[in-house]
């Protein structure tokens, strides 16, 4: 079946973004008529719209086409060029103009998208605003394009050395101990923003480390592996490479350098979670150094290690338990003005980046936590991974409710469930019993079931970890 344009529009856009396969189900018509329904939502007519691209082929296609559109519906264009989509939010944020970044992440080469935000770096998801661009670009799509009598301006700025200079001014490395760190890039944005925070490349004072690069060359046909460090199997490169090279500490981002992952210096992954944990007895440090009385609050989601609310806690703060998702996460980082935020898919969020996501700002606190102290990031990341995960498994089940309801009963009266995104089980143990709990949650567009398990011991892990999948591919 052929679907038309307005339909194939309707459905590339997803819970929190734009992402379709290029010059399939996204187009640069489509992208125009994106482009002024995003205008049109944030009445931008007059004002700066941001627009920032990645490496992909198509993205300096999609990102002329974007200004075509804004521009006919009078907004003033201001492109940023090749860029991270941290720097689109740094733009947004320290501007307080609305942004739109061309990016599919860590999605393969045959596809593209885009990451809208409002003014100040706060995300627009399906229900609050991201549903009603769609459905006005569908009118542009099938109607025709109609243009204000003024149309918008153009221009081109580079903030790299500000948006370097600015995480410089958030975390200070002068002072750390030398380190020696890998950092692959996987041919994303990471290769441009790498040597300018933590290198000369934008001017700023060499820093005590020695950065070992790989796979820093721009290329969005990937040609090395996917620039999705959440596969264990794109960080083979890296951690083979800390290994060979000896150095403290490994760094692998995704295609639009807003998530990073770490590596110890065993080549042994150190866990999204256990970063949080690190980051967030930071930023509650600073927090308190500020307002020593103030209420401070942290978000996790509701599959990130057990480890990070303990820490919370033990740090004087209020963890925040919330649902997975990106522009969800930035609202509750507003509602509760947490000081920080950290998902078990390595986006980490700041309230001094306006609520924002920034891989290389967690990546610069775990620098400076690590090189303040002597030990390899192997005895110091322990203290933060001291219980067993399973990682995150996929299912392709054909019936996601009749799945998820064989669990639930299978746990009746050995459990308690809470129904927040899916179905989360916590065992009933008693006296010494080691913990445990899982979660089962729907994916959003695929008949999927996704699933965690953590547990005190690495058997207990294993045990409910095997019994959940054999009901769930019952």
């Amino acid at each position: 079946m052929t679907l038309s344009p307005s339909e194939k529009l309707r459905s590339i856009v997803k819970t929190y973004d734009v992402r379709g396969l290029v010059g399939n189900t996204l187009t640069e018509d489509m992208v125009e008529a994106l482009a002024a329904g995003f205008v049109d939502e944030i009445n931008g007519a007059g004002a700066d719209v941001v627009v920032g691209h990645d490496m992909r082929d198509s993205s300096v296609g999609f990102t002329a086409a974007f200004a075509r559109g804004a521009r006919a519906r009078g907004a003033n264009v201001v492109n940023l060029g090749l860029c991270s989509t941290d720097e689109t939010y740094f733009a947004s944020g320290s501007w307080s103009a609305p942004a739109a970044m061309f990016t599919a992440s860590h999605n393969p080469a045959a596809y593209n998208g885009i990451k809208f935000s409002r003014a100040g770096a706060q995300g627009i998801s399906l229900d609050t605003g991201l549903a009603a661009i769609r459905d006005r670009a569908i009118v542009y799509l099938d109607t025709g394009m109609t243009s204000v009598p003024t149309p918008g301006t153009y221009r081109e700025i580079d903030v790299i050395a500000d948006y370097a200079s600015y995480l410089r001014s958030l975390v200070d490395l002068a002072l750390i101990r030398p380190l020696t760190i890998v950092v692959d890039a996987g041919n994303g944005m990471g290769g441009l923003t790498v040597p300018a925070v933590l290198g000369t490349a934008a001017g700023l004072a060499e820093l005590p480390l020695t950065i070992i690069p790989m796979y820093f060359e721009l290329d969005g046909t990937f040609p090395n592996h996917e620039a999705n460090p959440l596969e264990p199997k794109n960080l083979i490169d890296l951690q083979k490479a800390v290994v060979e090279h000896g150095a403290d500490l490994g760094l692998a981002f995704d295609g639009d350098a807003d998530r990073c992952f770490v590596v110890d210096e065993t080549g042994a992954a150190v866990t999204p979670s256990a970063v949080a944990a690190i980051v967030a007895l930071r930023e509650i440090a600073r927090a308190k150094a500020e307002d020593a009385r103030a209420d401070i609050h942290v978000i996790h989601n509701l599959i990130t290690s057990k480890i990070v609310p303990e820490t919370i806690r033990a740090a004087g703060a209020i963890p925040v338990r919330t649902r997975v998702g990106h522009s969800l996460i930035k609202d509750e980082m507003k509602r509760t003005g947490a000081v920080f935020g950290g998902e078990h898919s390595a986006h980490y969020y700041f309230r001094n980046f306006w609520g924002a996501d920034n891989g290389m700002l967690a990546a610069m606190h775990v620098l400076a936590e690590f090189g303040h102290q002597s030990l390899s990031l192997s005895e110091f990341s322990a203290e933060f991974m001291p219980y067993a995960l399973s990682g995150e498994i996929n299912s392709t089940v054909a019936d996601v409710v009749a799945s998820t309801a064989r669990v639930r009963s299978a746990f009746e009266g050995r459990a308690s469930f809470d129904l927040m995104d899916g179905l989360t089980v916590t065992g009933a143990t008693a006296g010494d019993e080691p913990f445990w709990w899982f979660s089962v949650r729907p994916s959003n567009t695929e008949p999927l079931l996704r699933l965690n398990v953590e547990a005190a011991e690495p058997h207990t892990m294993a045990a409910i970890r095997d019994e959940v999948l054999a009901l769930i591919r019952a």
